[in-house]
């Protein structure tokens, strides 16, 4: 119930609630229909616009160095943040990024947050990623003085304690969505308004925490999430801009309902528009979308020419996907269907549908004829088309049928915090994402609370980047030529070569990443010619996270190679190679979560595929394994007096004990025109 709103009060039924009909009566022509385009006036770029020049950085390798960063991080301009009591806004998460203290929920009777937080090692770069959906509507029903604060739907908004209790719940559901007269007015003036003024706040923010001295200490992107969640499925997409020259405002699900849509928007209005803008956007939580996220029915297209068109888009658009965040890990899983090659037991990290459902494995999604047009309430079905391994592989396939790889993506990772909390990934400490929903321990270690909080969803990762400097071009550079890696929060720093022939000792040589280098590319490209009966090589090197001396990081246990393909009958294949290190026995203490055994401070391995076929693309990229450790609900847990600790902590549905890992972007192998 809204503070001060009368006893009894229920969320009205808005229009947005009730699509069933049409979705029948549009039946499959849903495929394709669609209201009036977008005007692009309206997020064009102001030409003209100029950038100030900055001293170079003091610091700089050219060999490129790792920097660690979080691009998905939302605030109180975010209506699913500000439903949770959080009011710390963009400059202030900004802030927590780079070492200073934010407070969260529960308020106090002044209204300030009484639980302090501050992340344990400042990071490198970071975004803040508000929804773009509802930036106006946030604005509008929570400021007294605007004019609708005592509308129907602002004080439904305001009486929501959860995204779902709002009257703005189901809009980035629903095909065609459309926004509420009384909040905007007539002709959405009102919307348009307040929505440039958030526009303008996150820009400020970003601009604000730039370094654009030599020191070049912390780099911000001007950033926003486009949240289509159409018909209930996750189609997610973080957007970053590489400086800032931006658009006039953000593009939402409320403006444009198809991700192909978003892509061609961006590009003509910004990459395309000749103004020194340049934009990438980030998919995320795969695992979350019914297989739609990798989905390869090109809706709307009629020949193999705009099938590759529309590969092509997304490519230019989209080089890089997010693997990892706090609502799970999107890398694999077991057991899906189509997919050929021995069980990777490292592919049950993180599965939070497994706690949603109370262990039940959901059933297959629906792979027919405009299975698109079929809602999901979801995360309801399972596909391998939500997983970033097998989308990888069937792209590999798509590019032999169409001349383009719709994904040919590298990995990155990122936390999606709703507390402002850019990169607090610090398990021990970790207070939650969602302000006072999982503020109490009681909460936070329950797999009760609903919603997307509780002991199911972890602190979520981070992406590191091989840059030569801390800077915007630098690490936009990075993002644009997928040297990029993502981690399950530790800060590991992997490699990873590919070449025709790397020598077998490159591990043992103190130029080993001259050598490489020189003689091969990094994560992200394309491996060279291959001669004739040859086979590749890669060499993958990892640094363990040394953490703080508050939080050691953990010992690294091995490194490994995941290899994909597809044979003549369209099968998709998955090996997985132990290429550095491997099963050691190392084991954590139940009770007090130390670790146990022996494990390694790097880990460096050079692998020759011995079964090359130069004939056949595949895909190759490389994860590094730390020892096993206990997951955020066991530190916390074992933190309690046993007689305080809540049910959530008896709970067998999330294992007390994980792997933290890193993921590289990947090196793909294709065969010479014949």
């Amino acid at each position: 119930m809204e503070k001060g709103a009368a006893p009894g009060y229920q969320a009205p039924m808005h229009r947005t609630s009730s699509w069933f009909p049409w979705l029948l009566g549009c039946a499959s022509a849903l495929l394709a229909c669609g209201g009036e385009p977008p005007d692009p006036a309206r997020f064009s770029v102001e030409v003209g616009q100029t950038l100030p020049t900055r001293p170079a950085c003091l610091r700089r390798d050219d060999t490129r160095m790792a920097l660690f960063g979080d691009l998905h991080v939302h605030t109180a301009l975010s209506s699913d943040a500000w439903n949770y009591d959080v009011e710390v806004r963009p400059r202030e998460a900004y802030g927590y990024a780079f070492g200073r203290p934010i407070l969260l929920p529960p308020k106090d009777q002044a209204g300030r947050g009484t639980r302090a937080v501050r992340i344990d090692r400042p990071l490198d770069f970071a975004a803040v990623t508000d929804h773009a959906e509802f930036l106006a509507e946030q604005l509008l029903c929570t400021d007294p003085q605007s004019g609708v604060f005592a509308t129907e739907t602002c004080v439904g908004v305001r009486a929501s304690t959860a995204p779902t209790d709002s009257p703005l719940a189901l809009k980035i559901m629903h095909p065609f969505p459309s926004r509420e007269e009384d909040v905007c007015g007539p002709d959405g003036a009102l919307c348009e308004a307040a929505t440039s003024a958030a526009w303008r706040e996150t820009i400020s923010a970003a601009e604000e925490w730039n370094d654009r001295s030599s020191d070049c200490e912390r780099t911000t992107f001007i950033a926003y999430e486009y949240s289509s969640h159409r018909l209930g499925s996750n189609l997610h997409r973080n957007v970053i801009f590489r400086n800032a020259i931006v658009p006039k405002r953000p593009i939402s699900y409320m403006d444009v309902q198809r991700e192909w849509e978003l892509w061609k928007l961006l590009r003509d209005t910004c990459q395309a528009s000749g103004t020194g803008c340049d934009v990438l956007a980030i998919p995320h939580n795969a695992n979350i979308s019914n297989g739609r996220m990798f989905s390869v029915d090109y809706v709307g297209t009629s020949s193999v020419e705009e099938q590759a068109a529309r590969a092509a888009l997304r490519m230019e658009v989209e080089p890089i996907v997010e693997v990892m965040q706090h609502k799970g890990d999107s890398e694999c899983r077991n057991g899906v269907p189509g997919v050929l090659g021995a069980v990777d037991e490292l592919c049950d990290f993180e599965k939070f549908a497994f706690a949603r459902d109370g262990g039940e494995a959901p059933g297959e999604c629906w792979d027919v004829p405009f299975a698109d047009a079929i809602p999901h309430l979801g995360p309801d079905c399972l596909s391998r088309r939500s997983y970033t391994r097998f989308a990888l592989t069937e792209g590999l396939a798509e590019e032999a049928r169409i001349g383009v790889n719709p994904f040919k993506f590298g990995l990155m990772a990122s936390t999606d915090t709703h507390n402002a909390m850019a990169g607090g990934v610090e398990e021990r400490s970790f207070p939650g994402h969602l302000g006072v929903a999982d503020a109490a321990p009681a909460d936070r270690l329950s797999f009760e609370a609903g919603g997307m909080g509780g002991a199911q969803m972890g602190p979520g990762g981070l992406i590191g980047v091989w840059a030569v400097e801390n800077s915007r071009d630098a690490i936009f550079d990075a993002m644009e030529r997928k040297e990029v890696f993502g981690t399950s929060g530790p800060r590991i720093r992997p490699r990873f070569f590919g070449a025709a022939d790397l020598p077998a000792d490159l591990c043992d040589g103190p130029d080993r990443l001259a050598r490489a280098y020189a003689e091969g590319v990094p994560m992200g490209g394309d491996l060279r010619s291959v001669p004739e009966g040859g086979a590749p090589s890669f060499a993958v090197w990892a640094e363990r996270d040394p953490g703080t001396r508050r939080a050691p990081g953990g010992l690294l246990q091995r490194i490994q190679i995941i290899k994909g393909w597809v044979d003549a009958e369209g099968g998709l294949h998955q090996q997985v190679i132990d290429v550095a290190g491997g099963p050691n026995g190392a084991s954590v203490d139940a009770e007090t979560c130390q670790p146990q055994g022996a494990g390694a401070d790097t880990l460096c391995g050079v692998w020759r595929d011995p079964d090359f076929d130069s004939a056949r693309r595949a895909v190759y990229y490389a994860r590094a394994v730390e020892n096993p450790s206990c997951r955020f609900h066991a530190w916390q847990c074992r933190a309690l007096p046993s007689a305080e600790r809540p049910a959530g902590c008896a709970d067998p549905r999330m294992d007390d004990v994980q792997q933290e890992r890193a993921w590289t972007s990947p090196i793909w192998y294709t065969p010479p025109p014949r």
